[in-house]
């Protein structure tokens, strides 16, 4: 499938995580649809993120999570304790189609981050069961959602993958290989998902307490490992 046929749409788009990464899958030439309950919320950030662009003409506009879902790539955006109830919802439509979670189940206690696990042991775990029949793979936890915005700025970051699904874990490795700066690493399959979510408490507790933003950056993996 063509980059310029290749449709991604946002389930719950309209927090910063998800606006932030359709403005940048729009900028790499995706037509992106960002999904909301309420079609009007989405159309109004989609034209908060074309105005701030306007030289880029982005492929970017609002919608409902139903049209969202009608794309041939799916992300869910939401936050992590709706994630699977929406994607319940959708998964008609979702069917055959590769289904990124990206949300982190976590919680501030006092000035600290901390990790929740899931029953099933990671939200992307529970995307999966929702969805039987997508193909889900959990990826983009790590990247800081300020920097993703900001299309003018590579993005100096791996983006940890993970899936049951080979196919879908090199689909999702050549979206990232279009954002400047960021390197796809193959993590293995979706159980992989319950630390990949957990370290983002890490790197929020590292933000915090050093007043930066700091990206994943593994040393001692030459290139780009492929499937």
């Amino acid at each position: 499938m063509s980059l310029e046929l290749t449709s991604v749409g946002v389930l719950g788009g309209t927090g910063p995580a998800g606006t932030a990464l359709a403005a940048r899958l729009s900028s790499i030439g995706y037509n992106v649809v960002i999904g909301s309950r309420s079609s009007e919320r989405a159309e109004e950030k989609a034209k908060e993120i074309r105005d701030a662009w306007t030289a880029l003409n982005l492929p970017l506009r609002g919608g409902s999570n139903e049209e969202a879902a009608t794309c041939d790539i799916v992300v869910v955006a939401t936050p992590w304790d709706s994630a699977a109830t929406t994607v319940r919802e959708h998964s008609v439509a979702l069917r055959g189609k590769v289904l990124i979670s990206m949300a982190n189940a976590l919680v501030r206690v006092g000035h600290e981050f901390q990790p929740l696990v899931p029953p099933r042991g990671s939200v992307a775990a529970h995307v999966q069961v929702a969805a039987p029949d997508s193909y889900v793979v959990a990826a983009f936890h790590h990247l800081p959602a300020k920097e993703l915005g900001h299309l003018g700025d590579p993005i100096d970051s791996d983006v940890l993958i993970c899936s049951d699904h080979k196919a879908a874990i090199e689909t999702v490795s050549e979206m990232v290989r279009r954002i400047p700066g960021c390197r796809p690493l193959d993590s293995g399959e979706l159980s992989n998902a319950t630390a990949i979510e957990a370290f983002t408490a890490v790197l929020l507790q590292l933000n915090i307490r050093y007043k930066t933003r700091a990206a994943l950056k593994l040393n001692g993996i030459k290139g780009d490992p492929r499937a």
